[in-house]
Parts: C-alpha cells; sequence; structure tokens
C-alpha cells in the first residue's frame, strides 16, 4: 500500500483531477490519497486557500466576504459539473459561508479548500472520503498529538480499503479545526505514511522532484534523483520548497522513502528521498545550493565571555522571551553572533539590544541588516579534502564578501552568510564551481 499526496495544482481543475485519477488507476497499490486545496490554475489566478483567508478576514470585520466566497462556490462547483459527479456540494458549501457569516474561526475558514478538493476527489475515484478532523488530532494547546493520531489512523483507514483524505488541518478533541502551517498536507501525508509503515509516500506536484539549485537563479540546473532526508532536510529549510520541511520528520522515523513526481510528466523519474544513499567519490561532491534571504545578525561582545556560565542561557531567553527564533549563533571567545530574520525583529530591535545590555551586560553590541544564508550540502562533502576551500576560492574570485561561516560537525554541510545583494550571483558562482566542472577522478593507488 502506498500514500499518495496531491498538492494544488494537482487539484487545481477538472483537468488536473483526470490526471490525478490516470495516475490513481496506474497503480492498484494507490490506495490512501490525500488532497491539497485547489490551487492556481493559470499565473494570474489565485489558490482557494488564500481566498478563503481574504473571505475570513473580510467577515470577521464586517465589510462583506459574500463575493469572494461566490467565486469559491464556482470554482468547487465547476469542477462538480465538468466532472458529471453524482456529488452536490452546493447545499454544503452554502452551510459553510453561514458558519463564516457567524463567525466561524480563521482555521475552519482555511481548511475547508482541502475538505471539499477532498470530496470531490472521493467521489471522481470512488473512493472512500474520510475527514482529517477524525483522525489528525491537536491538544487543547493546538499541538499535534502524534500517540492519539497514530490510533485514531489505525481504527478508521481499514486494510485493503481505499480513501481519499484532505491534508493540512485536524481537530482537538472537542472538534475545532487545527490546520498545519502553509504546505502542510505534505506533513498530513507523512503524518499517515507512518502510521501505517506504507512502502512509499509519494507526494505529486508540478515539478519533477528537487534541482540543485534554483532555477530562477541557474538555467536547467541538475535534477537530483537520489537525496537522503538529511540533506532534503537542509535543502527544504533553507528555501528549496518542493517539499514542507516538517514533512520530513513522520516518514523518516519508520524509514519510509519518499517519492517527489510529477502530476503533468508522471513518466519522469522524480527524486527519491531515502533514510541512506550510497555514494562514492565518482558522484557530485555537492547534492545541491540552497538559500533564504533577509536575515539580521546581532553581534555580542563581552571580554571573558565563555567563562560566565550563565551568559549563553541569559542571552538565548531574551529571544525567547520575545518569541524569536535564532536560526544559527556561531561565536568565537568573546564575541556571538546571533542570526535571526529580519522580520521576527521588526519594532522590537530597541527592546532586544536593551534587555541584552540589562540581562547580560555585554562591552558592545550591534545589528546588521540585510544578511542571505546560503546552505551548500551533500553527504559526500565528507569524503572529499578541499571542499570548504573550493567554496569559498570560488566566492572570492567572484568578488563576495563571505560575513559568516558555519559547519556541522557531520559536515556535510557549510551555512554561509553574504550580502543579500549577492545571494543570486553566490548561488550561481557555487553551482558552476561544482557542478559545470568536470569532476577529477582520485588517482589510483
Amino acid at each position: 500500500m502506498k500514500v499518495t499526496k496531491f498538492g494544488g495544482t494537482s487539484c487545481a481543475d477538472a483537468s488536473q483531477f483526470k490526471k490525478v485519477k490516470s495516475i490513481i488507476t496506474a497503480d492498484s497499490e494507490r490506495k490512501i490519497v490525500i488532497v491539497s486545496a485547489p490551487g492556481k490554475r493559470f499565473a494570474d489566478d489565485h489558490k482557494i486557500t488564500d481566498m478563503l483567508y481574504l473571505c475570513h478576514q473580510l467577515m470577521e470585520i464586517g465589510i462583506g466576504g459574500e463575493e469572494v466566497f461566490t467565486s469559491i462556490k464556482k470554482r468547487f462547483l465547476e469542477i462538480q459539473n465538468s466532472l458529471n459527479l453524482a456529488i452536490d456540494l452546493e447545499p454544503e458549501l452554502d452551510e459553510v459561508e453561514q458558519k463564516l457569516i457567524a463567525g466561524a474561526s480563521r482555521d475552519y475558514a482555511a481548511s475547508r479548500g482541502e475538505y471539499f478538493s477532498a470530496k470531490l476527489m472521493a467521489e471522481y475515484l470512488g473512493y472512500q472520503f474520510l475527514d482529517a478532523a477524525d483522525i489528525i488530532r491537536f491538544d487543547q494547546n493546538g499541538r499535534y498529538d502524534e500517540n492519539i493520531t497514530r490510533i485514531l489512523i489505525k481504527e478508521n483507514i481499514v486494510k485493503d480499503g481505499c480513501f481519499v483524505i484532505p491534508g493540512f488541518y485536524g481537530a482537538q478533541e472537542n472538534g475545532s479545526i487545527v490546520t498545519f502551517s502553509r504546505g502542510g498536507s505534505d506533513i498530513t501525508g507523512s503524518i499517515v505514511a507512518s502510521a501505517l509503515s506504507v512502502e512509499k509516500y509519494e507526494n505529486w506536484t508540478d515539478v519533477s522532484g528537487f534541482l540543485a539549485a534554483d532555477p530562477k537563479i541557474v538555467d536547467n540546473p541538475m535534477p537530483l534523483h537520489i537525496v537522503t532526508y538529511d540533506e532534503l532536510r537542509e535543502l527544504s529549510y533553507m528555501g528549496a520548497a518542493v517539499l514542507h520541511h516538517e514533512a520530513i520528520f513522520p516518514a523518516r522515523q519508520r524509514g519510509i522513502p519518499i517519492h517527489i513526481l510529477n502530476t503533468n510528466a508522471p513518466d519522469e523519474p522524480g527524486t527519491l528521498i531515502l533514510p541512506k544513499a550510497k555514494r562514492t567519490k565518482e558522484d557530485p561532491i555537492l547534492t545541491g545550493v540552497a538559500g533564504v534571504k533577509d536575515f539580521m545578525v546581532i553581534n555580542v561582545e563581552k571580554y571573558r565571555m565563555t567563562e560566565d556560565l550563565s551568559f549563553f542561557r541569559k542571552l538565548c531567553s531574551v529571544f525567547e522571551t520575545n518569541g524569536i527564533q535564532i536560526h544559527h549563533m556561531p561565536s568565537s571567545i568573546d564575541t556571538v553572533s546571533l542570526i535571526v530574520r529580519e522580520d521576527s525583529m521588526q519594532g522590537k530591535e530597541r527592546k532586544i539590544l536593551e534587555e541584552i545590555d540589562i540581562y547580560c551586560s555585554p562591552d558592545r553590541i550591534d545589528i546588521t541588516p540585510g544578511l542571505a544564508l546560503l546552505a551548500v550540502v551533500g553527504e559526500n562533502m565528507a569524503m572529499r579534502a578541499g571542499v570548504s576551500a573550493k567554496v569559498f576560492g570560488a566566492l572570492a574570485k567572484a568578488g563576495i564578501n563571505i560575513r559568516m561561516i558555519s559547519q556541522g560537525s557531520s559536515e556535510f554541510n557549510i551555512i554561509l552568510g553574504i550580502a543579500n545583494n549577492d545571494f543570486e550571483k553566490a548561488v550561481s558562482t557555487i553551482y558552476d564551481e561544482f557542478f559545470k566542472q568536470p569532476l577529477v577522478k582520485p588517482a589510483s593507488s
């Protein structure tokens, strides 16, 4: 049995539904189907989830929203009627509209895209509809409850049954809907795959797997046919947005392979994500390069800092109590640099600096905005000497200044901090250095 998840573009309209059915019927093991809300049909179109968020926002402040919901309703009924489905969603769509007018929650509003998408897909495939609210459980604080969820999935998904499940959301015990973060349908698929210990989790999207670099920056980057969980985690976290990075963990717990495939090109090999991959010295040194812009560096200097056992705890507690995530924290003997997202610091800079000054008594504090983080990733890096020198040398030759360096002890990733303005140039430079240069095989002994 396989769990298959189809993204928003795969469910955008009736023609995409037909492609999904063709994929499902081509393999009898594809019995569990997770779907997203309909995405964009064309460049200037709108995702249903975005429309639902807007609809809720307008209704919440009392200035309408009915017109937006009418457009949402039309999208679903067009799919229903184009596929000549026996199901009639109109009464339930009208019921949802009334609930939104009456003040239904934001999470409830956002979840209805996946809900109605799954209703239509189940009818079209002849599968059973299973509401995610009945199997994905959150506690009273809105935290995902893995143990209860596993029990509910095993109780509701019977052997040899065929089900369509909406992604992105679950519910508390009282029935209140709770959503994952955006892109959370990937997480739902991974959770279900893990609970059922299936053979493979297939994630169907609108691209043929991962690429070694962003195609918006690098022309025709190399496709990655095999990637490990660890490599994927780094690349996804650093902006390679094919798969939600939180979707890796449930499948990883059970060692379930994740296969990224293209609904619009189902015969292409895609990217297979595995617990481990056999790497040789003849394989490319890097798996990929990815990054994210708009970070900020808070440099804190204090003489004999490392002799103060409580210093790092105090410093980190300032950011924790202000709800700011620290992404990296490179340090030296008397200086530590905290890397945070610029948007998380908006309106808080003065407060943060004052609290650090009061609580940590540093000798100097300064803030530098406009930092981009670049991840150079590849498990094969640990097998090769001189990789860091090659990275730094290529960037130096291109005139790019490195402002921060961090490398994990596993030696399969290097995180670099560079100016935002140098980001695209840095990605292209590293890609050209490692993927366009001819591989030099080690001399035989």
